[in-house]
C-alpha cells in the first residue's frame, strides 16, 4: 500500500506529494498515473511497453509490467523530486518512514 510524504521545493515553494510502496493505481492503470503526476516519458514508456509485450504474449506480459511497474514507481517518483531540488516537508514520524522505505539515509546532526 503505498504512502505520501509531503515535498517542498524551497526555491519555487512548490509542494508536492512523494510517494512510497506499492503502488495500486499503476498496478491497474499502467502508465496513466505517470502521466497524471506529469511524468510523461515514463507514463508513455510504460503504456508502449505493456501495450507491445502484451501483444506477444497474449497480455501476461502486460500484467508483468505492471506489476513490476508498481512496485517501482512510487519510490523512482520520489527519489527524482529529490533530485529536483524537493525536500521532505511533513511530519517527523511521516519523514523518518519515508527516508527508511527510500532508502534515504537520515540527515546527520551536524548538517
Amino acid at each position: 500500500m503505498a504512502a505520501t510524504v509531503q515535498m517542498r521545493n524551497p526555491k519555487s515553494g512548490i509542494v508536492k506529494n512523494g510517494f512510497y510502496g506499492f503502488s495500486w493505481t499503476s498496478f491497474f492503470w499502467g502508465g496513466i498515473p505517470a502521466l497524471i503526476r506529469g511524468d510523461i516519458a515514463y507514463g508513455i514508456g510504460i503504456l508502449v511497453a505493456g501495450l507491445v509485450l502484451g501483444v506477444f504474449s497474449f497480455g501476461l506480459l502486460s500484467i508483468v509490467v505492471n506489476i513490476v511497474w508498481a512496485f517501482v514507481y512510487n519510490k523512482n517518483y520520489t527519489h527524482r523530486l529529490i533530485e529536483a531540488g524537493f525536500e521532505f516537508n511533513d511530519e517527523a514520524t511521516r519523514v523518518a518512514a519515508a527516508r527508511s522505505a527510500l532508502g534515504i539515509a537520515m540527515p546527520s546532526a551536524g548538517a
